[in-house]
């Protein structure tokens, strides 16, 4: 008995052995008060769940029908004001405090507020793509991207603008902090932060086809020094990341090498955003101010290719590309050559998505 407890207890030590707990060893200060948030709930919880278990086994070996001792057998008995306390008050207090500690903890880790009040260093602008099945990293101020590697300096806040070139996913790194969707045509924004040096593992942690397991990449913080090597070294080696280079990376691939841009075509990522990155696609925030205005109507179904995105990108179960025939292509605004395909702002592309949510021709 002894032997075969101690080999029970080996198994189990051998089946979590590859088991990481990052997200109780978290790295950063966001992941730092998420594990606290759920270490108070799960606090919380277990005042009513630990009574519960022993009431499970308590009353029914006290109460069972063989017993002897019927002493405090009370048949008159209907109401006590002190249990009615304490299985009404207990969990309304419990939910309470759970709800007070949601409340709170929401408002401090909302993705969309900077982590300004921490009076950590500057922070660091990181442009962030989901594709098919890897992850593009683009660093606007620096003028440099990576594929399937980010690089940090400790202790600086990265703000995150997330979207995606094909079907919804999420970026995570459970080291530093929560995860939050990326979605074909639309932005958002995740704010994270490392307190310490290391290499953190990252994935897509929404399941996106058959290359969705291989849709990892790693996280690594490194003192400023480190940093400003590792841009210096992506710099050198030389590759030019523009539209034409983007839709050959954007192809479906899986398990991509690492792999550096040495430089990278301005407004890149609000043509990924707009959906426009090839040439003569009009851009989601022109589309959707044509559809405020009343849309194509029936004139405009030859210039569909023009506001066509999925067509091009159609794979099968494996991954494979799909050729589907493509409408004819026509000029768009042929008054305005060029004009269309532009991409708005980042303020009217805001104001035009809130004005109008679909193009239909």
């Amino acid at each position: 008995m002894k032997h075969s407890k101690l080999l029970l207890a080996l198994a189990g030590a051998f089946v979590l052995s590859g088991c990481q707990y990052d997200i109780l060893s978290p790295q950063g200060w966001v992941g730092g008060q998420e594990r606290n948030l759920l270490i108070i709930s799960t606090l919380l919880m277990l005042i009513i769940i630990i009574p519960v278990l022993v009431m499970i086994l308590y009353f029914p070996l006290k109460y069972r029908a063989d017993r002897q001792d019927l002493t405090d057998y009370d048949p008159s008995f209907q109401h006590s004001n002190k249990i009615e306390v304490v299985i009404w008050g207990v969990p309304v207090l419990i939910i309470a405090a759970l709800g007070y500690y949601t409340y709170v903890y929401t408002h401090r880790l909302d993705p969309y507020r900077p982590l300004d009040h921490l009076d950590a260093g500057a922070p660091i602008e990181v442009q962030a793509v989901s594709l098919d099945w890897k992850w593009l990293f683009i660093y606007p101020e620096l003028g440099i991207a990576s594929v399937n590697e980010l690089a940090i300096p400790v202790g600086h806040p990265v703000n995150f603008h997330l979207t995606s070139a094909t079907v919804m996913n999420t970026l995570s790194i459970p080291a530093l902090g929560g995860m939050v969707y990326s979605m074909a045509g639309m932005e958002t924004q995740l704010h994270l932060i490392a307190d310490s040096t290391g290499t953190f593992p990252g994935r897509a942690a929404h399941y996106s086809g058959p290359g969705f397991s291989r849709m990892t990449f790693d996280t690594l913080a490194m003192s400023e020094q480190d940093f400003g090597k590792w841009v210096e070294g992506v710099r050198a080696e030389g590759q030019s990341l523009d539209r034409i280079s983007y839709l050959d990376l954007e192809k479906p691939s899986i398990a991509d090498p690492v792999s550096h841009y040495a430089s990278v075509e301005d407004g890149l990522f609000n043509r990924i955003v707009e959906m426009c990155v090839e040439e003569g696609k009009v851009c989601m925030g022109h589309m959707m101010m044509q559809d405020k205005m009343g849309g194509g109507g029936i004139a405009g179904i030859p210039d569909a290719a023009a506001y066509s995105h999925d067509r091009e990108r159609a794979i099968d179960g494996l991954g494979n590309p799909i050729a589907l025939p493509a409408p004819e292509p026509r000029a768009i605004h042929a008054a305005a050559p060029g004009a269309a395909d532009q991409p708005l702002s980042t303020s009217a592309r805001r104001s035009t998505q809130m004005e109008a949510v679909t193009h239909v021709h």
